[in-house]
């Protein structure tokens, strides 16, 4: 196979979204010949995020219609432009939340790139991974360690980075007191991450239910939520450096506040519409913050993914196949998925 190849030689079933609320529709898509650095990506799997929910309810800013969903992609390579020169056809990479930035804003200036003011986002402003095919820039694409397999990498290109980054970013260090607000999609893999950054991992979550599965995922300690003591807990030990609120519920994360140390940071990856509750007197005693982190760059997804295969972190995905991505994205949404869905699009 020619690998500087420029020619429409590619077809496809696509998944697309017409307009707001509508529903999943799958149609063929032809494939227009690449252009300067643009590689065509072969789509093995692709995982389902909740922020998918803001296409398919068309609140996304700039959400662009008809679009093709995902943005937690894994495939491999199977054309490129003239211009793309880093990867390799047959190369597996990953493309998660980053799909571009322009260069010319002022985060980018001071190469904050995942802040750009004009950022492309797959699956919302660019055709996304619910496809056979997704052509992007190639420098937007990720390299996947041998270690990983794609079912394993989807879920990294966003869920993964954005706790990995979060975390990395947070101002902890090895030995400080980390808690992770929700044993979810990104709260299961926020406990693996704390644990094997060096933290002393802290679980917080509903009920006892989850007590059993966050020790296995590493966590020194787990705490209920639902149990009125929890908080007051945390606070008497010391307090926690950072608590990341992976949880979607601002109402979850407001009660925690006061369970961070001196110094300590609510560092906040999980979204809501609601207002966070929280007294200027709470941050001013202790000079505690509150913070929220994008998720990372492409660059940062590859550390993210190489983190996670040198020390044995791992998503736990439901599958679905191609074809009942509809059923994938309704499980997602309704919060019963353990804990990760992964299309299966290539069906392997």
């Amino acid at each position: 196979m020619d690998q500087q190849e420029t020619v429409a030689t590619r077809s496809g079933q696509a998944v697309r979204l017409a307009q707001p609320k509508g529903t999943f529709s799958f149609e063929k898509v032809e494939y227009p010949p690449l252009q300067r650095d643009q590689v065509l990506v072969k789509v093995s799997v692709c995982g389902i995020c909740h922020s998918d929910k803001l296409a398919v309810e068309g609140l996304y800013p700039g959400l662009k219609f008809p679009i093709v969903p995902g943005h937690e992609i894994a495939g491999t390579i199977e054309s490129k432009g003239p211009d793309a020169i880093r990867l390799n056809v047959g190369d597996r990479v990953g493309v998660g939340w980053h799909g571009g930035h322009c260069g010319r804003c002022a985060p980018c200036r001071s190469s904050d790139f995942i802040s750009c003011l004009n950022m492309e986002v797959p699956g919302f402003t660019l055709n996304g991974g619910f496809a056979h095919y997704a052509i992007f820039s190639e420098s937007v694409c990720s390299s996947i360690p041998d270690a990983l397999n794609n079912f394993d990498a989807a879920p990294m290109m966003c869920a993964g980075v954005s706790v990995f980054n979060a975390l990395r970013n947070s101002g902890a260090r090895a030995g400080d007191t980390v808690a992770i607000l929700g044993v979810g999609g990104l709260g299961h893999l926020g406990v693996q991450f704390a644990k094997k950054m060096g933290f002393y991992t802290v679980a917080i979550a509903r009920s006892k239910d989850k007590e059993t599965l966050a020790s296995k995922l590493g966590a020194d300690l787990y705490l209920d939520s639902e149990n009125k003591d929890s908080v007051a807990s945390l606070k008497a030990s010391g307090g926690a450096k950072v608590i990341l609120a992976t949880v979607a519920s601002s109402k979850a994360m407001s009660p925690w506040i006061d369970a961070l140390a001196v110094g300590g940071r609510l560092m906040i990856v999980g979204i809501d519409s609601e207002p966070i509750n929280v007294l200027p007197l709470q941050l001013i005693k202790g000079h505690r913050q509150i913070m929220g982190w994008p998720g990372g760059t492409p660059k940062d997804a590859e550390e993210c993914m190489e983190f996670a295969a040198r020390f044995g972190v791992r998503p736990m995905v439901e599958k679905y196949s191609f074809e009942d991505v509809a059923d994938g994205y309704e499980r997602m949404m309704s919060g019963k998925a353990r804990f990760k869905v992964v299309i299966d699009v290539a069906g392997k």
